[in-house]
């Protein structure tokens, strides 16, 4: 943490009653937040450090509260400063999936009760009763246009022309323009194995503890779905992936199923563009090179849903523009790239 950050941080701890806790550092993520594990006569919790100018951290604690309100389990709040930026949390422990999975863990009781938590919250009269934007156009774009900002200026070692730009936000709009009607529901966005935790002593959907949720948007319900199915940083076998997505699909009427397909394959090629670009925009720009490794599943996912034919002005404009998309990344001048990147 800088020196900036460091004595407001002692002056929250302090107000609080915290400031004789042992403090230690957790590793950083890929957003601004730090989080810091503290105990205190044998009480944990979890210090957020969320920089004002950088996070958003209102957005978080109305998320969270409104999560608990439905019987979901979000960290609870012990303390917060909207002003300064920290929070004092729910210490849900060290039981990611994650860290399960990797440890040996049978991956189908875990997938199950995440199933169980998205199938229980698209589900819930509340569930799009809490004050969150709309994951409309304008987002979709935004976020899909993280690839020509930041992934193909990788593999050309120049900023994307603009009217290529330009093509690439055309393809989407047409697509876009061919969507049915969308159902909503509260998306967390981020619902990943990184950011799902099992909580012991807990029964039902309630041991499933949250994380990552303060960008979350009101959407369409297939796309926490497809993040959790189609995981950037983690492979899933296809038939787990068939078996869970159908398991989902039971709470579908069949009336609606065609229409869900067409949205979860839109918005999987999104999201995985998406995630092409920050993962790019992370090396470049903020000097994080560790999800580079990522990278060949991404394009991977991606390219799986290029076949569906509402897809097909995204295939035909990555063919033209970025025939090499499976190929490895060449070596590149971030410091250039940066410069003439970062505005």
């Amino acid at each position: 943490m800088t020196d900036t950050r460091t004595e407001p941080r002692k002056e929250f701890l302090k107000t609080h009653g915290w400031q004789d806790a042992a403090i230690t550092p957790l590793a950083a993520d890929a957003s601004f937040r730090r989080y810091f594990r503290l105990s205190l006569n044998g009480h944990p919790a979890m210090l957020m450090d969320s920089p004002p100018d950088k996070e958003n951290l209102p957005a978080f604690l109305a998320i969270a509260r409104h999560l608990t309100g439905m019987g979901f389990s979000a960290p609870d709040i012990y303390a917060e400063d909207i002003k300064t930026g920290f929070a004092i949390l729910e210490d849900f422990g060290n039981s990611t999936y994650t860290r399960l999975l990797d440890a040996g863990e049978d991956t189908t009781p875990l997938y199950d009760m995440a199933v169980d938590v998205l199938m229980a919250l698209h589900e819930h009269d509340e569930a799009t009763r809490v004050e969150a934007p709309p994951y409309d156009r304008a987002v979709l774009l935004r976020e899909a246009g993280l690839l020509p900002d930041w992934h193909l200026p990788a593999r050309r070692g120049h900023a994307t022309p603009d009217e290529v730009r330009a093509s690439y936000i055309a393809a989407w709009n047409t697509i876009i323009d061919g969507l049915p009607p969308m159902s909503e529901t509260i998306v967390l966005r981020d619902f990943h194995v990184d950011n799902l935790m099992r909580l012991d002593g807990r029964t039902g959907i309630s041991a499933c503890g949250l994380l990552d949720f303060q960008d979350a948007l009101i959407g369409h319900p297939a796309y926490d779905l497809m993040s959790l199915l189609e995981d950037a940083r983690r492979d899933l076998p296809q038939d787990m992936a068939r078996a869970m997505r159908a398991k989902y699909e039971t709470c579908i009427p069949a009336g609606d199923r065609e229409a869900f397909d067409l949205w979860y394959h839109v918005l999987a090629a999104q999201r995985h563009a998406k995630v092409a670009g920050i993962f790019l925009r992370l090396c470049i720009r903020d000097d994080k090179d560790k999800y580079l490794r990522h990278i060949p599943r991404v394009m991977r996912l991606l390219e799986s849903h290029l076949a569906h034919p509402a897809l097909a002005p995204l295939a035909t404009w990555l063919k033209t523009n970025m025939p090499d998309r499976l190929e490895a990344l060449p070596g590149m001048d971030a410091q250039k790239l940066r410069a003439e990147l970062v505005r």
